[in-house]
């Protein structure tokens, strides 16, 4: 599976759009019922708009990754700017089941994470979150079995697969150009 160039960065100030796959069904004396449809983890897909102000150079690398893309029709990971965190707190493993205690911790089930454990006896993993316990509690399996409790860092990348069916290049000034894209969130294995 491809990746981003890493090498580039787009612009400050790109806009990140959610569009949750609801269906509504709305009844004749104005009453309006909506659902969620789809996986839990599918559910809110994300647009981003993206800007890269770069060299001419840069630029080239860009517009070749995305025909790359465009020729064999192939999602591409991709981490938005100032989408990973990074958080510590505790954790206790019972059998394969570690329940991880990290003040406000911002996930949803099936969010892909990397624990390091750095006290007691866990192994270091990217896990999947299983369930919510609360704001501040979530539940990941382990692939072997312990009894252990300690203290852990929690990183979650915001890496996601996307895709790119436009974008367009400018170039204002010798040897820099200014390259516009959407990327739209796939869901693919």
């Amino acid at each position: 599976m491809a990746s981003f160039p890493t090498t580039v960065q787009p612009a400050y100030g790109f806009k990140k759009q959610n569009r949750p796959n609801v269906i509504t069904v709305q009844f004749a004396d104005g009453f309006q019922q909506r659902q969620l449809i789809g996986i839990a983890a599918h559910q809110n897909p994300k647009v981003l708009n993206l800007v890269f102000n770069v060299s001419e150079t840069e630029s080239d690398e860009i517009e070749y990754f995305l025909n790359e893309r465009a020729l064999d029709q192939a999602s591409f990971t991709f981490i938005p700017p100032n989408e990973t965190s990074v958080k510590t707190g505790t954790y206790s493993q019972s059998g394969t089941t570690i329940t991880v205690t990290v003040t406000a911790h911002q996930l949803f089930a099936n969010d892909s994470i990397s624990i390091d454990f750095t006290s007691g006896s866990a192994s270091d993993a990217s896990f999947s979150v299983v369930s919510l316990t609360n704001a501040n509690t979530f539940v990941v399996t382990a692939s072997g079995s312990a009894t252990t409790s300690g203290n852990c860092t929690v990183t979650k990348t915001g890496s996601s697969q996307f895709i790119c069916k436009n974008w367009s290049k400018s170039i204002p000034y010798n040897n820099r150009a200014t390259i516009n894209a959407t990327f739209e969130e796939v869901f693919e294995p």
